[in-house]
């Protein structure tokens, strides 16, 4: 464990200060900031109730719930089991972290919270939209894991924050999208030849 801790400060120490540059110190405060996504959160909303309908209100129903899940699994339950402290607040690190953040945020960072949720949503969508179209996978992959990557870039979180982060997300958010395809008997693959952007 402390050689896996020992690689983890280190891959750390890469990312938020070796390839540290101008404009990454513009754009990945912003990249993690909750409210810049929401133009793709309506998208999302209204690309599936135009197309869907009543399914795509169950979508946005059990992705919201998916997201909830995966939220309050890793802030109330894994952080206070775990106790790993973030990088801003760790020891080991004082002095080395460049915080690009007015604030560290809480206190502890196992898993990143920011991972579990966008990897959450981008997989539940993976797994429940139609297989033929193509363009949202690539683009909701990139979008999730741009914002685990800023996560530790401006120094709150480490590479295994995001990581773990990352697969506990992968994981609810593709139970979720199976649980409301087999409980809302929704199979949008049917409806692929209807779709409309």
């Amino acid at each position: 464990m402390n050689q896996i801790i020992s690689i983890d400060h280190l891959l750390f120490r890469f990312f938020n200060s070796v390839i540290a540059n101008g404009f990454f110190d513009i754009i990945m405060p912003l990249i993690r900031f909750g409210p810049v996504w929401i133009p793709l959160y309506i998208f999302f909303g209204v690309f599936l109730i135009y197309n869907f309908r009543l399914k795509g209100l169950y979508i946005i129903l059990f992705g919201a719930i998916a997201v909830l899940a995966s939220d309050q699994f890793c802030a109330a339950f894994l952080k206070p089991l775990v106790h790993r402290l973030r990088p801003c607040y760790d020891p080991d690190l004082a002095g080395q972290v460049r915080l690009l953040l007015s604030s560290c945020g809480g206190q502890f960072s196992f898993p990143s919270n920011h991972a579990s949720n966008h990897f959450t949503i981008a997989l539940f969508l993976i797994s429940i939209l139609p297989r033929n179209i193509k363009w949202f996978k690539p683009l909701l992959l990139s979008w999730a894991f741009s914002v685990a990557f800023a996560q530790v870039y401006v120094g709150v979180h480490f590479p295994l924050d995001v990581i773990c982060g990352a697969i506990i997300g992968s994981m609810i958010g593709t139970i979720l999208a199976i649980s409301c395809k087999s409980i809302m008997n929704i199979d949008l693959d049917n409806d692929v030849n209807s779709i409309e952007i």
